[in-house]
């Protein structure tokens, strides 16, 4: 089974790296779900680093519906992001009522290429995931990253399933959010390749004016996980 951990900086990169993580995804900001991380922190991760990298490409917190100067945004980060050489990305689109931006996730889609495109937990937000499922295999999306619309993967592990059996090998579906090494195997056994962790804990804080929980990718826990599956 591939473990992905979401990493929030180079340090957390090299972590993942060192305990034998098989992907990471790059981003910056996980309190607020993760956003797309500065230039130089790509190019570091992708220059000193050997593993597989693929980049959050969010502008913002907050909801999945973007404006035009927004998506603007996104499309140079991608255009970046290809000339950096990253493996993949990792975004998405939502329209208003809840479902997929078909027309511009595609393009994003089309722009990514040759880098493989993970639709992220926007898919926890859709109204109608079957629906959406097929609209992003129909796309040639690679893989989704889902918690199956709760709050962890394991709260919706019922509903990864069935996309999982819907999908039935035409698209990826990876948990995540929540998984750790007691849980791991579970998805493991419900017969999932691949799963998405932080494996994350708090750095100590030093006073600052600005002041703020920080966090690292932790060796350990990551060993962990992988010696659970």
């Amino acid at each position: 089974m591939l473990l992905e951990i979401c990493t929030n900086s180079y340090q957390s990169a090299k972590n993942a790296q060192d305990s034998g993580a098989h992907r990471i995804e790059l981003c910056q900001e996980l309190a607020v779900g993760g956003i797309t991380p500065s230039y130089g922190l790509i190019k570091q991760v992708i220059t000193e680093l050997d593993i597989a990298t693929h980049v959050l490409i969010r502008p913002r917190s907050g909801n999945f519906v973007y404006s035009k100067a927004e998506f603007k945004i996104m499309k140079q980060d991608i255009e970046i992001c290809k000339k950096l050489e990253v493996n993949g990305i990792v975004s998405g689109i939502l329209n208003e009522n809840g479902t997929i931006d078909v027309v511009r996730t595609n393009e994003l889609l089309e722009l990514a290429r040759p880098m493989t495109f993970t639709f992220h937990r926007a898919f926890d937000e859709v109204v109608n995931p079957y629906n959406s499922l097929e609209q992003l295999i129909d796309l040639g999306v690679e893989r989704v990253l889902s918690s199956g619309q709760k709050m962890t993967a394991i709260e919706g592990i019922e509903l990864l399933k069935k996309t999982k059996n819907i999908s039935n090998g035409r698209i990826i579906i990876m948990p995540g959010s929540g998984i750790n090494a007691t849980n791991a195997k579970q998805f493991k056994m419900e017969g999932f390749k691949e799963i998405h962790a932080s494996a994350s804990m708090g750095l100590p804080i030093k006073t600052s004016l600005f002041s703020g929980e920080q966090t690292v990718s932790d060796g350990k826990k990551i060993k962990d996980i992988l010696d659970a599956l």
